[in-house]
């Protein structure tokens, strides 16, 4: 029997040395966790951001150990699985604390050194939200001020289309104006009507130079009205005019006139364009019955004004305007067969003040 069956002071040696092996184990663990739990362990990503695990629990039973030793393994099962997903490693800036590990080639990086760096530019407290925030578009604070401020854009935009018109304060029904009209007209140029009378728009070699200024009652006979580009007002001249003639053989013209101007009267403008005309008689001083030739043939004489310009509207009760202005006097033909009817035919600048008379209007309808 003793030959077949070791003796029982062989398994006791056995026993013995197992449990100096599991004691050993017991004390490797226990050290390995005291020193991993000096150093927090912290692993940056190719992406920048830091990895902290938390701090292990260090205990006096194995089995806890044991678990420390299962998460430290897990943890470098995730960083190998990270390391994998990325197809370049990681590149950490280092000021020569970087040395070599001699089974790796690779150069150890100082996880303390990578945390003192991170510290300052990191911080997860409470900021986590707001970087979600700013990543998603806004804060939910400045998605409330945004739509304060388009309701407030649109409020105003809907204010400025609904913006009384005070061109509406001027230009309206039975608004009557004096106003003070004074032009420099040097040009000579054909009868404008040529066409319509037969002749071929000749010119004689006398030159004339008229100075008109005119007075006119203004008379407003409709509201604004029509619509796009033809918007406007129209308003009734009665105008008296004395004409200088500073070049010409004649030396004045006196006429009363009747005028029809188109005012075209856009929102809220303050420079509104217009379109004219006025015709009229009077008399001048003729000069042909004396001899002189291309003169005017006989004193009783008409006058036809076509102007354009644009006026200005200091406020509802003054306002000027300037424009081009052109002048024709003859005596229609009335002269013939003793003297030929020459006629005066000229354009120049055209300047004028306008003054509301009466009381202000105001529209009803703003």
């Amino acid at each position: 029997m003793r030959r077949v069956f070791p003796s029982s002071r062989f398994f006791a040696e056995c026993a013995s040395q197992g449990n100096g092996i599991a004691l050993d184990s017991t004390l490797l663990i226990s050290l390995f966790v005291l020193i991993a739990s000096a150093l927090p362990l912290r692993a940056q990503c190719v992406s920048g951001q830091i990895v902290q695990l938390s701090k292990p629990t260090v205990t006096s039973d194995l089995g806890s150990g044991l678990d420390i030793d299962a998460r430290v393994f897990s943890f470098g099962r995730s960083l190998g699985q990270e390391r994998q997903n990325t197809k370049a490693p990681a590149a950490i800036a280092t000021s020569g604390n970087a040395r070599i590990d001699p089974l790796s080639s690779r150069p150890f990086i100082s996880l303390e050194k990578v945390r003192s760096e991170a510290e300052p530019s990191l911080e997860w407290s409470g900021s986590e939200e707001e970087s979600l925030s700013s990543a998603g578009g806004q804060h939910p604070a400045e998605k409330d001020t945004s739509a304060d401020d388009v309701s407030a854009s649109s409020v105003f935009i809907a204010r400025h289309h609904n913006r009384p018109d005070r061109n509406l304060d001027i230009y309206y029904r039975n608004r009557r104006e004096f106003s003070l009209d004074v032009g420099w007209h040097p040009v000579n140029i054909p009868f404008i009507y040529d066409f319509a009378v037969g002749d071929s728009y000749n010119m004689t070699p006398l030159k004339y130079t008229l100075v008109p200024i005119v007075a006119s009652l203004r008379w407003h006979v409709t509201n604004v009205g029509w619509r796009w580009i033809f918007r406007g007002n129209m308003d009734f001249t009665f105008s008296g005019a004395v004409t200088l003639i500073p070049r010409g053989p004649e030396t004045h013209y006196y006429s009363l006139d009747f005028g029809i101007r188109r005012n075209f009267v856009y929102r809220n403008w303050k420079v509104v364009p217009f379109f004219e005309q006025r015709g009229g008689a009077g008399f001048i001083n003729a000069k042909e019955p004396l001899g002189v030739q291309f003169a005017q043939g006989q004193n009783l004489t008409f006058t036809y004004n076509l102007g354009v310009g644009a006026r200005y509207n200091i406020d509802s009760k003054y306002s000027f305007s300037a424009g081009m202005n052109y002048m024709h006097v003859s005596n229609g033909y009335l002269s013939e067969p003793a003297f030929y009817n020459y006629g005066i035919n000229v354009y120049g600048p055209m300047f004028g003040l306008d003054v509301r008379l009466g009381k202000p209007h105001h529209n009803a309808s703003q």
